[in-house]
């Protein structure tokens, strides 16, 4: 019976592989790409089998489940999900970077709770949708602003999910463009983060840096309990 260590280090070498053919086929670095292991609903021992795998960068979605995991493993630890200001100070004490900051009062409220400093991205909506969160194109420099006004907080970049209704290449392309105009207002905003499981390929070719990618490398979801 393989073991768990033997299946999640054969899929990270697929997506690692993967990662190589995907930036050498559009010209980029391997080095230029940091690979996030998604570890939300998986345990603690899946993120230890990963640091031995010389993986140190973990994304979670869920406070809860996160504050423990990262108080276990060291690392660099992101955090994902859509925020709720009742769970940032919570989020502050153990997330190193934050992906989905997209209103003003979010980020004002974090930069008075962080302990330490922190990494944010600026989630955008590629298409205007309700419920998966990102701030409107024309709403990214009073953000930015706000960010680079910040005593705790440091401007990464954009983030984006790529919409259902659309191809991940369309998608991409479209945020490509945006974060293009984007970093020649804000050049230290080096970053960009997009690409999951099942188009981080596409997500690499149109430039991004930081690619979130779980059931891939660890496997089918548990369910929650």
């Amino acid at each position: 019976m393989t073991s768990r260590y033997d299946e999640i280090a054969r899929n990270l070498n697929g997506v690692l592989d993967q990662v190589k053919s995907a930036t050498q086929s559009c010209g980029r670095k391997y080095e230029d790409v940091t690979l996030i292991a998604v570890t939300k609903t998986f345990p603690i021992s899946d993120v230890h089998i990963l640091a031995s795998l010389d993986v140190h960068h973990y994304g979670e979605n869920r406070d809860s489940d996160a504050a423990p995991k990262a108080e276990a493993v060291p690392g660099t630890w992101h955090f994902q999900g859509q925020i709720q200001s009742n769970k940032l100070k919570s989020i502050a004490s153990w997330a190193n970077v934050i992906h989905s900051l997209d209103e003003l009062r979010h980020i004002q409220a974090l930069d008075k709770v962080a302990i330490h400093r922190i990494g944010v991205f600026l989630q955008v909506s590629l298409d205007g949708a309700q419920g998966r969160g990102g701030a409107a194109p024309a709403d990214l420099s009073e953000l930015a602003d706000c960010v680079l006004s910040s005593a705790n907080l440091d401007l990464m970049g954009l983030m984006a999910v790529a919409p259902l209704e659309i191809t991940s290449d369309q998608a991409f392309e479209k945020l490509a463009t945006i974060y293009a105009g984007f970093k020649a207002s804000y050049p230290m905003a080096t970053s960009l983060s997009a690409g999951m499981s099942n188009d981080f390929e596409s997500a690499i070719s149109h430039g991004a840096t930081h690619i979130r990618v779980g059931s891939s490398i660890l496997g089918s979801r548990p369910t929650p309990q």
